[in-house]
């Protein structure tokens, strides 16, 4: 296949300087791009000059993740897109077997690598870890992380199988699935995107894989901080977008309604950890979603009901009583 390597930057000259030499000595066979948004800082001048080879899309403007890479992967030809944060070191080899998977197996649409944290190489990153799942109630984990709890990486996930969600921190998907779909949904903006593309996917019978095989390091957070109010508000209001895009089974309404008793639930938390700006968060982002409710709704719509759902990823329980009524910490121990 042919291969893209594709980098989103907005303001990252430091990242690129630190973590593109990677991406350049490990990478054999694949064409490296940089997609640009609009940076004010001296990223582009960087890479002309000392990356040559690195080949550029300027956007006019800052669209987020969303529009970034929608606009900019419109202009680079490719079997295989691999989207890639500018804060990931790769590793040697990082490429091959899940390029070799992809090719073996045409059903799955979009894989992802084992995203191990940069700053303790011994631990899994938030952003991914060892693939994506979602609970009954919509809520997102990982194998290797539950909520805020890392695991060290022991071998217990080394095992390559079929996920819900790969992570957009390095996504590798097919152009023609990817484009099918009409790429990433602009209105999220940035966080949980590649989850909504990805159930878009499995709803059209598509696979999503993880791969062991390969691994990455992630800084996490380099554009916006974990502990950003912002990144709260994103992640709440994407969330509630992507249940009510995606949602198949069951009564819509009264599965939006529970979700928005147990935000209610976790704006109480950030109320007693005196968080007070993370509670505006929450009601900022349900507020902004009731407000593009019929938008959402005409989405769902559009996208219609399809008979070939793949559920495999979905877990059937609450994985918020797992982890804080229960107290489990690790993918391993959940019933």
């Amino acid at each position: 296949m042919k291969v893209a390597v594709v980098i989103l930057n907005w303001n990252g000259a430091d990242f690129l300087q630190q973590f593109l030499p990677s991406v350049v000595a490990h990478s054999d066979g694949a064409e490296l791009w940089v997609i640009d948004n609009a940076s004010t800082d001296n990223s582009v001048a960087f890479l002309r000059e000392q990356y040559p080879s690195v080949q550029i899309v300027q956007n006019e403007q800052n669209g987020g993740f969303a529009k970034g890479y929608n606009d900019g992967l419109k202009s680079i030809s490719a079997e295989l897109y691999v989207l890639l944060n500018s804060d990931i070191e790769v590793t040697p080899g990082w490429l091959d077997p899940i390029c070799s998977l992809m090719e073996q197996q045409p059903e799955i649409a979009a894989c992802q690598p084992k995203v191990k944290s940069y700053a303790n190489k011994a631990y899994f990153e938030h952003a991914g870890a060892a693939g994506g799942f979602m609970d009954k109630d919509g809520y997102t984990f990982c194998r290797g992380r539950i909520f805020a709890h890392a695991e060290k990486d022991e071998g217990q996930y080394d095992d390559s199988c079929e996920i819900f969600w790969s992570t957009g921190a390095c996504m590798f998907i097919r152009s023609e699935d990817f484009h099918r779909q009409k790429g990433f949904d602009e209105d999220f903006f940035a966080h949980m995107e590649e989850i909504d593309l990805c159930w878009r996917l499995k709803n059209e019978g598509k696979k999503i894989w993880y791969c062991s095989e390969s691994t990455v390091y992630h800084v996490g957070g380099g554009t916006l901080d974990y502990a950003s109010p912002k990144k709260t508000f994103l992640n709440f209001r994407n969330n509630l977008f992507t249940i009510t895009k995606n949602r198949r089974s069951g009564w819509l309404f009264w599965q939006v309604y529970k979700r928005l008793v147990l935000d209610g639930v976790a704006a109480t938390k950030f109320l007693f950890s005196l968080q007070l700006r993370h509670i505006w968060a929450v009601l900022s982002a349900h507020h902004h979603f009731f407000w593009k409710l019929p938008s959402m709704l005409k989405k769902r719509k559009k996208l219609g009901e399809n008979l070939s759902i793949n559920r495999t990823g979905i877990y059937p329980k609450s994985i918020v009583y797992q982890a804080f009524v229960k107290k489990k910490t690790k993918f391993s121990e959940l019933d």
